[in-house]
């Protein structure tokens, strides 16, 4: 960019910051409340208790409330007939406040009551680790809190145990995209009913729509937010069927990735969510704007003070990291461990979870769009405001700091002597959908000027061969013999297998699917030769039907979908019909079922098999 455009970034920034720490003083003073009868303090527990970061002797117990309340505990130990007895041993909880959650505008609250702007809502999050535990054992619990006005909340029973050991025949959910869409609660409904409890739920990703969006987490209006569906506690109703979904996650421990759900954008009080979440830039755009003039942003040079800022001014994970506790990763070049990838041992499973996921932006090239391929035209003369294209949140490209660390993890004991290697990501390596395009990688700029140097317009080109989960993820897995990559992102059914019998796996068909592309469906695409802005390059990297990296998609093994002419298809993309899959680890199957929802009473249908641990 040039001196001018630099400076311009700069003056916008620095208006932006004053802005948000004036309302961030007033935010303060705001108090909240979302029951129609009071305060949401008295009378109920936010959520029910769930596991988290099972260990061969410990398990996390994990539940939220809208109080700090005086006391929150555990109890656990032996039945004495129906219940708890009454000598169950007993663990106290550490809470804390989460410190990003909010509700807006286009929050649906239980109450009903409209908000006219962003206002911070108060949950806290209690955690207790009950430890002593033995292989195999499982213990009926309960969890307790007591209300700052002395009243006692406990929730009903449920089991808890330790990480399993090897050998131990287990049946694994795996899912993706849950975000209140509106199969989710039916499907999660289903996969309870189907095949009872379940020991552990693998979600690749986009677990809500708006990360911040306290209701979205734990009591939407709509019926299916993310902790309820999994709880068995929703209440969506679709057609003239009323789904609950599926108490899951009280007595099996919840691993989930990083989605583009996961991650909001810039810091901007006053601004509706939303637009927060689609307003993140590039770290680097942040430290740029920076380090142009530290002393106006940090007058005392803190560092600690620098990298708030520039988390505030570009994307953060941070309420993803305060409502779960998952095992956390040694990176080099960090200066502390990280949650937001991981891996773990659970039973005969190595699961790896990776940070793979980018902005999404819209495909369609107008001159009001900020999309993947342009900035829009009003914004050329204001570069705050510049989107940066399709960016990439945390790097995966060989030699970054999260492809060092799973080398590391792939040539670990842990690793190489499970039984079986699931690697578990959003973004798609081999998929019929619409978002694996364009290729992952970084957006390159292209500044169009007018011939006395002023911005015409400014565009973001993708190189196929640069795409960094074809080029150097997908080999490194491949030579470490992995069995399985898990995601999601285009909500939809499809597998496919590698030449060296790699399983890949996308099973995130809840609702709003984007479609599937293949043989005569084609994915829209940008603007061709006659656009004198795009000169049709991007026919380099823009693949209309298909797998753009060149599998073909596996046709269901048992019970295919057929098109209207009677051919059976190798995928489900629908808006009626949601699937979800399950690993039993103790013959290597994953089964993945289908349910109409227009036909509530029908029965699910069991449709794909495949066998993991069998490359050639």
């Amino acid at each position: 960019m040039t001196r001018r455009e630099n400076l311009t970034l700069l003056i916008s920034a620095i208006v932006l910051t004053v802005v948000a720490l004036l309302v961030i003083t007033l935010e303060a003073q705001v108090s909240f409340t979302t029951s129609s009868s009071g305060s949401p303090a008295m009378g109920r527990l936010l959520t029910d208790p769930f596991l988290q970061l099972p260990t061969a002797t410990s398990v996390r117990v994990v539940w939220f409330t809208e109080f700090p309340g005086q006391t929150h505990t555990v109890y656990y130990g032996p039945r004495s007939g129906a219940r708890l007895a009454d000598n169950a041993s007993t663990v106290p909880a550490t809470t804390r406040l989460l410190s990003r959650l909010q509700e807006d505008q286009a929050s649906n609250l239980p109450s009903g009551e409209a908000l006219e702007a962003p206002a911070p809502r108060l949950v806290w999050r209690h955690e207790a680790e009950v430890t002593g535990l033995q292989p195999g054992q499982r213990w009926p619990y309960r969890v307790e809190s007591v209300t700052d006005d002395g009243e006692i909340l406990t929730s009903e029973e449920f089991t808890l145990s330790a990480a399993p050991a090897a050998g131990t025949p287990l049946k694994i959910l795996l899912t993706s995209d849950h975000q209140a869409k509106p199969m989710t609660a039916a499907n999660l409904q289903k996969v309870e009913e189907t095949v009872g409890a379940v020991d552990a739920v693998f979600v690749a990703g986009d677990l809500v729509n708006v990360p911040d969006r306290a209701s979205e987490w734990f009591d939407d209006a709509t019926g299916a937010a993310f902790f309820p569906a999994l709880q068995g506690r929703a209440s969506y109703q679709l057609g003239n069927q009323e789904y609950r979904g599926g108490a899951l996650i009280q007595s099996a421990p919840l691993f989930p990735a990083i989605g583009n759900h996961e991650v909001m954008g810039r810091v901007s009080p006053f601004t509706p969510l939303n637009k927060q979440f689609n307003d993140p830039v590039p770290r680097a755009a942040a430290v740029a704007v920076y380090d142009a003039q530290p002393e106006l942003f940090n007058a005392q040079g803190d560092p600690a003070l620098r990298q708030q800022w520039i988390v505030n001014h570009s994307f953060n994970t941070d309420t993803y990291e305060e409502l779960f506790t998952l095992p956390m990763a040694e990176v080099p070049g960090r200066d502390r461990p990280t949650s937001q990838f991981y891996a773990t041992t659970f039973g005969d499973v190595r699961l790896v979870s990776l940070f793979v996921t980018n902005i999404w932006r819209r495909p369609a090239v107008e001159i009001g769009v900020q999309g993947r391929f342009q900035e829009r035209l009003a914004d050329l003369g204001n570069p705050i405001n510049w989107g940066h294209g399709q960016h990439i949140f945390e790097p995966i490209h060989a030699g970054s700091p999260q492809y060092q660390w799973l080398q590391s993890e792939l040539a670990s004991p842990e690793f190489q002597q499970a039984r079986y290697q699931i690697v578990m990501l959003h973004h798609p390596p081999h998929s019929l959908g619409d978002n694996i395009v364009p290729p992952f990688t970084d957006p390159v700029p292209l500044y169009d000027r007018y011939p006395d140097g002023a911005l015409r317009a400014v565009r973001y080109e993708y190189p196929k061969r640069d795409d960094y989960i074809m080029r150097d993820l997908m080999p490194l897995l491949e030579s470490a013999g992995v069995d399985l990559v898990l995601y999601g992102h285009s909500h939809l059914w499809n597998r496919f297998v590698s030449e060296s019998g790699m399983h890949f796996l996308e099973t995130s068909n809840v609702g709003n699917t984007y479609g599937a592309f293949w043989q005569t469906e084609q994915r829209q695409m940008p603007p061709g030769e006659d656009t004198i802005e795009f000169n049709g390059y991007q026919q380099d990297y823009y693949v209309a039907q298909g797998d753009p990296n060149g599998l073909a998609p596996v046709m269901p093994t048992l019970a295919p979908l057929e098109d209207d002419s009677g051919s059976p298809l190798p995928y489900i993309a629908s808006n009626d019909i949601t699937a979800f899959s399950i690993l039993e680890t103790g013959s290597g199957k994953v089964t993945s079922y289908y349910f109409d929802t227009r036909q509530p009473n029908s029965d699910v249908v069991k449709f794909d098999e495949f066998i993991l641990g069998q490359r050639g």
